[in-house]
């Protein structure tokens, strides 16, 4: 059959825009068409992806490979052999050397070592991860302890103040109040189609740093690197979003440097809007199993987006049910240290925001299923202390709805040393956000009381913990078993050394966020988390707890994440919120084939 007329005019107007010409292929221009990244499709079950197969990475003939040279997906700078260096038009743009990745990754982390400034190391894997994607995963993978605190807490925090004079390429999407009315013609600019995790913040609460506005990208850029790194989830199908609805932080609207909208932040009904536009047009978009996890929304905005959309879209939130998740890990692990069960135990909270009801909340259902305690009853072992004292039903009409299940029978007491003497806690809990909260004299009094007292001082950056691991050791003179919320060194106290914990979210919302995706789960439960958390404290071994760890060491993360993945795919199927079927055999296995991995492709 003839084609048309007006079919030869799009076929030629596509061969001038793409610089091929005629049947013989003579070559014109250097402007070239990658081919669609080999990572599309399914970021759980795709398995095409093999690395022994040589690859092609362009759809048509092309005059040059500058344009392969500078796609991050495709790029493998000096890696790419003879053979690819002729069949790609690459000869004579690249320097003659061949190194293999792990030279490449041997000598990136020789460069990434002279840096002395933490945030230099950042914006240094930040350029590599936009000039070569597979390299800055696989540096990751390999040396997780060593940059995880430069492309995440506590690094991170400190880009986020930056974003606007550090900033020079965007790295997600940007949605801001001037697109409300286009939010889904928006989502449409992004490359990838085929998106199934989406990290959002509004910028309100950026770790302990406060409301940094549009420069919280940072927070989702680093999210979504954990999830492929930690998690194996495809990069391809991950993607950062900013949500813009001004800032109510003064120095930012004064910035000249600030990339955001210079106006005071949003609220009520324009915020709902927008956000409803956003989430509307993300299930239109992207389909009903399309993970959106909320970062450093503010307190009442995070609980409301998490109880509206928690019914209707597959949706999570790290500070709330993540920090949960992770708190209640190492609580179960440490039981083995202190003794005792969950429910024979008194938790004492410093903050009583969005993370510190969560962890209180998942503590509380964990109890309920381990005994024969009702919710009401279990909650009774739990208490909180705000900025205002301890919370006490004589408060409850003036309490925020989320603190209200928290207030109890007792005389108001103001302070947190005061609280500590009145409870007689034997876990302490620090999600204030403000630091050195957890004084001598409260860890002193924790100490009194407690033989192995448990203390979790949470709060990010290190700046805003509530006492460093230093100060938990010494002042109870070697007793306590600490984790933080940032990494602290080991400590030394006499002559015994000290190897504090971290109870970083890194641990649960890659593979949970795996688990959700492998089964094509298409609403989280309460139980995902249960059993989460309680996979995290099963991979602490003994000889950790010899030395008073009670979380698994970072090295192992990947293991970790495809046991946590398997779990919850599991308790997916159980309950029949898992839509891939028929369910795999063996889950662990399945999480594993899953992940992605970094390692260069050959190409054709």
């Amino acid at each position: 059959m003839l084609a048309s007329s007006s079919s030869f005019k799009r076929i030629n107007s596509l061969r001038q825009l793409l610089g091929v010409l005629g049947d013989k292929g003579e070559r014109k221009s250097s402007l070239s068409v990658m081919a669609g990244n080999e990572d599309d499709g399914n970021a759980a079950t795709d398995d095409d992806d093999d690395d022994d197969q040589p690859f092609t990475p362009w759809n048509v003939s092309v005059a040059s490979g500058h344009a392969l040279l500078r796609s991050p997906q495709h790029n493998k700078g000096l890696a790419f052999t003879e053979k690819e260096r002729d069949a790609h038009y690459l000869r004579g743009l690249l320097p003659p050397a061949i190194f293999n990745q792990e030279l490449q990754e041997k000598r990136t982390m020789h460069l990434l070592r002279q840096y002395q400034v933490p945030l230099h190391r950042y914006i240094a894997m930040m350029d590599l991860q936009e000039t070569n994607e597979r390299l800055f995963y696989k540096l990751l993978i390999d040396n997780v302890d060593e940059l995880l605190p430069v492309v995440y807490t506590p690094t991170v925090g400190e880009a986020c103040q930056k974003y606007g004079s550090i900033y020079r390429r965007p790295q997600g999407l940007y949605i801001s109040l001037k697109d409300k009315g286009k939010v889904l013609e928006v989502l449409r600019n992004w490359p990838e189609k085929n998106i199934q995790v989406i990290v959002v913040t509004d910028g309100e609460r950026i770790l302990g740093l406060g409301d940094l506005g549009c420069q919280g990208m940072g927070i989702p850029v680093g999210k979504l690197s954990l999830y492929t790194a930690l998690g194996g989830v495809r990069p391809s199908v991950c993607l950062p979003v900013t949500i813009d609805v001004g800032t109510k932080n003064e120095a930012l609207l004064k910035d000249e440097f600030y990339i955001g909208l210079k106006q005071k932040r949003a609220t009520g009904e324009e915020y709902n809007e927008l956000l409803e536009e956003f989430m509307t047009a993300v299930k239109k978009n992207y389909g009903e199993k399309v993970l959106v996890q909320f970062e450093d929304f503010a307190n009442h905005n995070a609980f409301e987006l998490l109880a509206r959309y928690r019914s209707s879209h597959l949706v999570f939130n790290d500070d709330i049910q993540g920090t949960a998740c992770v708190v209640l890990g190492g609580v179960l692990s440490a039981l083995k240290l202190i003794g005792g069960t969950l429910s024979d135990h008194t938790f004492l909270f410093l903050g009583a925001g969005e993370a510190g009801t969560g962890i209180a909340d998942l503590i509380s259902l964990e109890i309920v299923k381990k005994t024969k305690l009702t919710v009401e009853e279990s909650r009774k072992k739990i208490w909180l202390v705000d900025s205002k004292g301890l919370i006490v039903k004589s408060r409850k009409d003036s309490l925020q709805h989320f603190k209200q299940p928290w207030a109890h029978d007792h005389k108001p007491v103001k302070g947190l040393l005061e609280a500590v003497k009145a409870i007689k806690p034997t876990i302490l809990i620090g999600t204030s956000g403000v630091g050195k909260q957890f004084t001598k004299e409260v860890v002193e009094a924790m100490a009194s009381i407690n033989a192995k007292p448990l203390i979790l001082a949470l709060s990010n950056p290190t700046s805003q913990s509530e006492c460093t691991a230093e100060e938990a050791y010494t002042w109870s003179q070697g007793h306590a078993i600490f984790a933080s919320g940032s990494p602290f060194d080991p400590v030394i106290y006499d002559g015994k050394e000290f190897v504090p914990g971290q109870a970083n979210n890194a641990y649960v919302f890659p593979g949970f966020g795996l688990g959700l995706i492998m089964c094509g789960a298409i609403r989280v439960h309460d139980d995902f988390l249960l059993v989460a958390a309680e996979a995290l404290a099963s991979q602490v071994t003994e000889e950790e707890y010899a030395k008073g760890i009670i979380y698994p060491p970072f090295k192992k993360i990947r293991k970790i994440s495809a046991i946590i993945a398997a779990k919850v795919a599991s308790r997916a199927y159980e309950l029949g919120l898992a839509s891939h079927l028929p369910r795999p055999k063996d889950l662990v296995k399945f999480a594993e084939s899953c992940m992605y991995s970094p390692t260069y492709r050959n190409y054709r």
